[in-house]
């Protein structure tokens, strides 16, 4: 049996780190797609104030099994 999926992008923020940020994101996905079953990491990027790192942004594809019953 094949299987068929679904690539969606999100994006993701927090104060603290890319990973946060991608937990994050994914958390957020979660709440109303079914079944993700991988995600890539396509871009870093943040925020910067008085020269320091406030806020750190992550874009991602989160991929989903598309699921036909």
């Amino acid at each position: 049996m094949s299987n068929v999926y679904k690539v969606i992008e999100v994006i993701g923020n927090s104060p603290t780190s890319y990973a946060e940020a991608s937990k994050v994101a994914l958390a957020a996905a979660a709440k109303s797609v079914r079944a993700i079953s991988w995600f890539e990491v396509k871009n870093l990027g943040g925020k910067v104030q008085d020269g320091k790192v406030v806020n750190f942004q992550v874009k991602l594809n989160v991929a989903f099994k598309v699921v036909t019953d």
